[in-house]
């Protein structure tokens, strides 16, 4: 008979520790590192021209395509398709792509390893947008398919924009099955979270459900993944 996992210490402040906003002190900056980040993606894009990316070195390549049918407060606000990019970090694509199918049937906790029925618990405009946690909903839960944790992949993806997925964590090491989906760039994130896809179409439905976040991050309304799977 299974039982419910009780999930340690550490997973107990799962993400609202490890994922921050920008600190204040660093917003004052914020017009020179535009202005150094346009000349280091200038510097790169030179760079690429001659020696182009090849897969596997922060490739976003899209090797599958996932989906969420998001609800909000009852009432269907559409779809999300998302792009992963598995020739980079496949290790984490896998977990995603698993738990959107929900293939692996019931995890350790008792639960299914699904996010069919699962929440938005912490959404905060001008951040991010946080979901995964099907097992307690309250982002101090979640596992992944390999068991309650997993190492981080790899750091080759950046946070450089809109609409990237991200795992959530508690620290090094700590990927379970939560992750966010980042509404602004957010590099101070860079090497402490592991990028692995980003929001193809229904950008909409994430502006929408940004709309209903809080500066506690506490939603407005309920956010539901209603549905989910793999669409090829």
């Amino acid at each position: 008979e299974s039982k419910r996992m009780e999930m340690p210490t550490d997973m107990n402040r799962f993400p609202t520790a490890a994922i921050r906003p920008q600190p204040r002190r660093l917003r004052r900056f914020a017009g020179l590192f535009i202005v150094v980040a346009a000349l280091v993606s200038a510097a790169v894009f030179l760079r690429n021209a001659r020696n182009p990316p090849v897969l596997g070195d922060g490739s976003e390549s899209v090797t599958s395509k996932v989906f969420f049918d998001v609800e909000v407060a009852g009432k269907p606000a559409g779809r999300i398709t998302m792009g992963l990019f598995g020739n980079t970090v496949p290790k984490t694509v896998e977990n995603f792509r698993a738990l959107c199918t929900g293939e692996k049937g019931i995890g350790k906790s008792g639960l299914p390893l699904h996010y069919k029925g699962s929440g938005f618990h912490r959404v905060i405009p001008n951040f991010m947008c946080q979901a995964g946690d099907f097992t307690r909903g309250d982002g101090t839960g979640g596992e992944s398919i390999y068991g309650e944790k997993f190492a981080d992949e790899n750091f080759s993806l950046s946070h450089t924009g809109k609409y990237y997925l991200s795992m959530a964590n508690a620290g090094s090491n700590t990927n379970g099955s939560q992750f966010f989906i980042t509404t602004v760039p957010t590099p101070w994130l860079n090497g402490k979270h592991v990028v692995f896809g980003k929001v193809l179409e229904g950008q909409n439905v994430v502006d929408l459900i940004e709309s209903y976040g809080t500066a506690s991050g506490s939603p407005k309304a309920t956010i539901r993944i209603s549905n989910c799977g793999q669409l090829e």
